[in-house]
C-alpha cells in the first residue's frame, strides 16, 4: 500500500509515492518543463516521409511533431481490411498542407520534437472518449470478466461507429444513464474543439491539459493507495471525486515534502553516486541516447568468497538500480555493468530479480539480457525529460563534459601559440591568465617564461584573469611601456 503525497501550492508540482517509508516514485514538474503530453494542437503537415511512413507536422512551437501513418485518423477509418491499408504508403492518408487536430503522446525530448497522434483523446471521470478511434477498451484494473464485458458490450452500443471508448476504473458499478451523460457532454467538448480550431488561421494550441493532475488521477486508479495528502484545498476536492480515498489536507508552514523527508530523496536522484546500505555503490552515467549504471563494492567485502560477494552486492544494486530508474526516470537505453559473474545461473538470478522490481514500474520496460560482457540491456519507454534534465541545466564551464582542460594543457597552449608570433616587431605582449596557468606556464623562478623571453625577443607581461577553469586570453601586443600601462604595472 502507498502513501501519496503532494505539494501544490507552489509554482514547482511535485508528487510522491511513498512504500513503507521508501520513496517509490517522484515527479516534478516545473512552469517552463510542463508536459506537453495531451495538449491537443491545430498542426498543418509540413512534410510527409513514406521512407519513414510518417509525416512531420508544425504545430506552432520551436520543434515540429512527429506523426506515424498508423496514428493518423485517416488511416484508423479507413474502411479497408488491415493488410490492405498497411501496404499503403502514408501519402496514400495525408498530403503536404494538410491540416490536421493532433495530440501530443510524448513531449520533445533533446533534438527530437513531440511525438504525436491524429486520434484525439478527450478525459472524462469515467471514461476516455475518442471521437474517431473505432474500438472500446476496458481499464485493466476492472478484472471481473463479466463486468468488462457488459461495458464493452454497452461502449459498442453506445458509440457510433468511427468513436471510441476507454471505461476508467471508476466506471466501475456507475449507472448507465450516468454514463451516457458524460458521453454526451464529451461529444460536445469534441465539437467546441473543432470549432475553435476552425478559427486558427495559423497552427497552435487548440486545448492544454494539466497532465500533473491526469497523471495523479491515473495513479489513484492504477495503485493500492491507503493515504494521500495534499497541500492545496482545491485540489483535495477535486481529487475527492474520483476517489474514495481519505485525503487529509496539510496546511502546516513547513513545506509538506520537508515535513515527511522527501527533500533529501530528490537530492539523492540528482547526485551521481549513490550508497547502498552495506557499503557498495552505483555510478550513473546519463547521456542523450543511454544512461549505464555501474556497480561497486565499495566497502563491502563480504562474508565468504569472491563470486558470493560479487551475487550478493548485486542483488542489493538491482534492487536499488530499478527503484533509481523509477525516481530519477531514465528512459531509453540503459545499461548496468553489475560485478562480474561466472555462473549463468547467478545472471539469471539477477535478470529474475531485476524483472521483478521492474514490475513495480508503470512505464513500459524490457530486459534484454545480458551482453558477452556481462552487462544487462535494459530499455524504457521515454515519454518526457528525466529527472536530471528537468532539474539541471549544463555546466557553464564545462558544457556539460564533466572535465575540462587541465592548467598544463592550457599553459602549453599558449607557448605553442606564442611561438607563432617570434620575430615580429613588437617587445612585450600582454596575457591575461589565471593563477594556475600563469604559474606552469613561468615555472619555478620564472625559469620557463625568461627562456621564451630570451629566445623570442618578447617581454611577456601576465594580469589576473578570474574564471572557474583555467584558461588564458592574449590581449595585446606593443611597446613594454604600453604594455605595462595596460597591464597597470
Amino acid at each position: 500500500m502507498y502513501t501519496l503525497i503532494i505539494n501544490y501550492t507552489s509554482r514547482e508540482k511535485r508528487y510522491a509515492l511513498v512504500n513503507n517509508s521508501m520513496i517509490e516514485k517522484l515527479v516534478i514538474q516545473q512552469p517552463q518543463q510542463q508536459s506537453a503530453v495531451g495538449t491537443i494542437y491545430l498542426g498543418t503537415v509540413e512534410k510527409v516521409l513514406p521512407g519513414m511512413n510518417a509525416a512531420f507536422i508544425n504545430i506552432g512551437e520551436e520543434k515540429s511533431g512527429y506523426l506515424h501513418r498508423d496514428k493518423l485518423a485517416s488511416f484508423v477509418q479507413a474502411q479497408k481490411d488491415k493488410n490492405i491499408k498497411e501496404m499503403k504508403s502514408v501519402s496514400s492518408y495525408v498530403h503536404q498542407g494538410e491540416k490536421l487536430l493532433v495530440q501530443v503522446e510524448k513531449d520533445a525530448t533533446g533534438a527530437k520534437g513531440p511525438r504525436l497522434t491524429g486520434i484525439i483523446e478527450l478525459q472524462g471521470t469515467h471514461m476516455i472518449y475518442m471521437p474517431q478511434g473505432r474500438y472500446v477498451a476496458v481499464s485493466k484494473k476492472i478484472e471481473e470478466q463479466d463486468l468488462r464485458e457488459e461495458l464493452r458490450q454497452f461502449g459498442h452500443e453506445a458509440k457510433k461507429q468511427e468513436e471510441g471508448l476507454i471505461f476508467r476504473t471508476t466506471s466501475r458499478n456507475q449507472p448507465k444513464e450516468k454514463l451516457l451523460d458524460e458521453l454526451e457532454q464529451l461529444r460536445e467538448k469534441s465539437k467546441e474543439l473543432q470549432i475553435t480550431a476552425g478559427s486558427l488561421k495559423k497552427p497552435g494550441k487548440v486545448l492544454e491539459r494539466d497532465s500533473m493532475i491526469e497523471e495523479i488521477i491515473e495513479v489513484m486508479e492504477r495503485l493500492e493507495i491507503s493515504e494521500i495528502l495534499v497541500d492545496d484545498l482545491a485540489l483535495k476536492h477535486e481529487l475527492q471525486v474520483h476517489c474514495d480515498i481519505p485525503i487529509v489536507h496539510y496546511n502546516g508552514k513547513e513545506n509538506i515534502f520537508s515535513v515527511y523527508k522527501l527533500e533529501h530523496e530528490i537530492e539523492k536522484a540528482l547526485k551521481r553516486i549513490v550508497w547502498l546500505d552495506n557499503g557498495a555503490y552505483l555510478i550513473f552515467d546519463e547521456a542523450e541516447a543511454l544512461t549505464v549504471i555501474d556497480v561497486n563494492t565499495g566497502k563491502y567485502i563480504g562474508k565468504h568468497d569472491l563470486a558470493e560477494t560479487a551475487v550478493k552486492t548485486n542483488e542489493w544494486a538491482a534492487a536499488e538500480a530499478a527503484r533509481q530508474i523509477r525516481l530519477r526516470d531514465i528512459a531509453g537505453m540503459i545499461l548496468i555493468d553489475f560485478i562480474d559473474m561466472k555462473e549463468e545461473k547467478d545472471r539469471n538470478r539477477i535478470a529474475s530479480l531485476m524483472a521483478q522490481e521492474l514490475r513495480k514500474d508503470d512505464r513500459r520496460t524490457n530486459i534484454v539480457g545480458f551482453t558477452p560482457l556481462g552487462i544487462m540491456q535494459i530499455t524504457r519507454k521515454r515519454i518526457k525529460p528525466a529527472i536530471s534534465e528537468a532539474l539541471m541545466v549544463k555546466c557553464p564551464t564545462c558544457d556539460g563534459k564533466g572535465r575540462v582542460l587541465s592548467p598544463e594543457t592550457v599553459a602549453f597552449r599558449l607557448e605553442r601559440e606564442l611561438w607563432e608570433h617570434r620575430g615580429s616587431d613588437y617587445a612585450a605582449v600582454l596575457i591575461e591568465a589565471t593563477e594556475d596557468v600563469q604559474a606552469l606556464f613561468s615555472g619555478e623562478q620564472n625559469v620557463h617564461k625568461q627562456r621564451l623571453e630570451e629566445l623570442m625577443g618578447l617581454e611577456i607581461i601576465f594580469s589576473i584573469k578570474l574564471s572557474p577553469k583555467p584558461e588564458y586570453e592574449i590581449r595585446q601586443f606593443g611597446t613594454s611601456e604600453e604594455i605595462r600601462r595596460k597591464a597597470r604595472i
